[in-house]
């Protein structure tokens, strides 16, 4: 876990080519995740859940679930693109995975995205699956998005998963948080400009306060366990800080930890920065001991 590591990964990042156009970001982003391979033992079904696509990721004996909600600011990613990082979370938590394949923005604006989630969830339910059976869990724009599920789920009084991991949480749409321009030079990845056009097409004609759309304004009262962790170097820190902040003062048990120097969604690239799978073996184990609890 060296300081060399950390600056290499940086340096590797920003030399990344940009790309122009949505459709040659989709492609971009897909063929960077789909380079993450699949975890030892596991297999992967195109299937659907409460009439959702998703990427069943099976692993023989697993009866707990994680309900995967992959990260993109709600603009780029898909189910199967994710499968290598969400799979190398369920081989640590010893669980299967459901990755599911949310409508996207700006052809799908919000509800779309949560419509899907909760739909998945509720097809996971209909399916044999029992809550105290499932977590859920999600990376960047699918942190806020699996947020936001619990919160509608609660709201809907539907039972709700044992347990919640989010990485790198996009829970601020206003981009509001000190972070935003405190760590502009320090973060290789996003970008406050970027991020600001995504949130629009993501909120269509809703207001990006809206706490559905903006979790760190919800009430988080009755959540599951929460693990959130990010890196020191985003620029979305604050939204991680403060959405902790926000689940400690409903009485939710959560934990925060941010790891110093590294990017956004840092546990894309474990198999290079020992500082990434050290978090993701943490996350497995809280996930494993909210499954047996």
């Amino acid at each position: 876990m060296s300081r060399e590591q950390r600056i290499a990964l940086d340096q590797m990042i920003r030399q990344a080519p940009a790309r122009e156009g949505l459709a040659e970001q989709r492609a971009g982003y897909d063929q960077l995740m789909r380079a993450l391979p699949l975890a030892e033992g596991a297999r992967t079904k195109v299937s659907t859940l409460g009439g959702v696509p998703v990427v069943d990721i099976e692993r023989t004996g697993a009866e707990d679930v994680i309900l995967y909600l992959h990260g993109g600011a709600y603009t780029l990613g898909s189910a199967e693109a994710f499968a290598g990082l969400s799979s190398d979370l369920g081989r640590r938590a010893g669980a299967r995975v459901v990755n599911v394949d949310y409508r996207l923005a700006p052809e799908h604006p919000y509800p779309a995205a949560l419509e899907d989630a909760v739909a998945a969830y509720r097809g996971l339910l209909d399916s044999g699956v029992p809550a105290n059976r499932i977590a859920i869990a999600g990376d960047s724009a699918g942190g806020g998005l699996a947020l936001a599920t619990l919160v509608r789920l609660r709201g809907e009084g539907i039972a709700l998963p044992v347990a919640a991991f989010v990485i790198s949480p996009w829970a601020d749409l206003t981009l509001s948080g000190a972070s935003m321009s405190a760590k502009r030079a320090a973060e290789p990845i996003l970008s406050e400009e970027n991020l600001r056009e995504r949130a629009a097409g993501y909120a269509g004609s809703h207001s990006v306060k809206d706490p559905l759309i903006s979790p760190v304004f919800a009430d988080l009262a009755g959540l599951p366990p929460l693990l959130i962790q990010v890196g020191s170097n985003e620029i979305l820190l604050d939204d991680a800080t403060r959405l902790a902040t926000v689940a400690a003062s409903a009485d939710v048990a959560v934990t925060l930890e941010v790891t110093p120097e590294v990017p956004h969604v840092f546990h894309s690239f474990a198999a290079v920065l020992g500082e990434a799978d050290a978090a993701l073996g943490r996350a497995g184990d809280f996930l494993r001991a909210h499954f047996t609890a």
